[in-house]
């Protein structure tokens, strides 16, 4: 009996490590299983970019995207996109962590609802070679940037309220909500919008290689396309769902069977609070909860990839 339970217990940690090893190890992100074949050995990463891109989502997203750039048996990418954007470092961080994922492996793209601002930014991470799929009912495009502000100067020489910070230079409260923009200021955050609207166009000349920059600039009025406009502007390739993208992407790779797999970060407090472990709500962030902290944030300048005030997207999470 002794000899017998040493055996299974032998056996149950050879099987643990075997896991182990088809799987994704013991260090998070982890692997899930989404579709195709378990028992197959080759794999697609499934990497869904849904919501606002900012922080803490971003460094997850980016994880993901290494572990995928990491692991041999990943053969290719499906990007799936589900976003109005968000700001615009971290859209760019997102975008370049994929550039360099392409170099290894092929990125194709799926777009869902909504792939607008820095969602259609990070969906040029694929590179010329990806295919863009895009569903019927998709809206995608605005590009372009935008530094929320809002201006109560009337308001508080109504009220008698004076803004005096003090300050070190003539900009430092440039944005400051209690006062006109002067000629000056105005001019320094049109150099900043346009160095952030130019690196756009940069990037989508470097992952469509059917547009020019010059038509880039004729679509970049900000505004929506739909899915059959983006189609005839050479914004993506095909008007499909995210199978189809899949589809593709497997032919490709010339894969008669796939592992579609995604990954998963630890759930902590805010996850479990919100009953999900993926994408959590920004505005219910333990930081969102303190007035305080949101009334000082409410202050700080954003340059943002982003489209509008979206039904349903939150006007506290949008700020952030």
């Amino acid at each position: 009996m002794v000899v017998l339970f040493l055996v299974s217990v032998f056996f149950n940690f050879t099987q643990l490590a075997a896991y182990r090893n088809y799987s994704s190890g013991n260090k998070p992100p982890f692997e899930k299983f989404h579709s195709g074949t378990l028992t197959s050995m080759s794999k697609i990463a499934r990497i869904e970019i849904r919501g606002v891109i900012m922080p803490p989502f971003t460094e997850r997203w980016i994880k993901a995207i290494d572990a995928a750039a990491e692991d041999n048996r990943v053969r290719g990418v499906l990007l799936v996109v589900d976003s109005p954007g968000g700001l615009v470092a971290d859209s760019h961080q997102i975008y370049d962590r994929l550039r360099r994922l392409r170099d290894k492996k092929p990125v194709y793209v799926a777009m869902k609802r909504l792939a607008a601002s820095g969602g259609y930014y990070v969906a040029m991470g694929g590179g010329p070679e990806a295919k863009i799929f895009a569903e019927p009912t998709t809206w995608t495009g605005s590009i372009g940037v935008i530094v929320p502000r809002y201006n109560l100067a009337d308001l508080a020489r109504t009220w008698g309220v004076k803004s005096e910070p003090l300050v070190t230079g003539p900009f430092k409260n440039s944005l400051d909500p209690l006062k006109e923009l002067t000629p000056d200021e105005q001019a320094v955050w049109e150099k900043i919008l346009a160095d952030a609207f130019d690196r756009f166009v940069e990037v989508i000349d470097d992952g469509r290689g059917n547009l020019d920059p010059d038509q880039i600039r004729a679509l970049a009025t900000g505004q929506i396309y739909t899915a059959t406009q983006a189609l005839e502007n050479g914004m993506i390739d095909s008007i499909g769902f995210e199978e189809d993208a899949l589809a593709a992407l497997q032919q490709k790779l010339e894969l008669t069977s796939v592992r579609v797999i995604q990954y998963q970060q630890p759930s902590g407090l805010i996850d479990v609070v919100l009953g999900r472990s993926d994408a959590p709500d920004p505005a219910t962030e333990a930081g969102a909860l303190d007035p305080l902290a949101r009334l000082w944030e409410a202050n700080v300048p954003r340059a943002m990839y982003l489209f509008g005030w979206l039904p349903g997207l939150r006007q506290d999470a949008a700020d952030r």
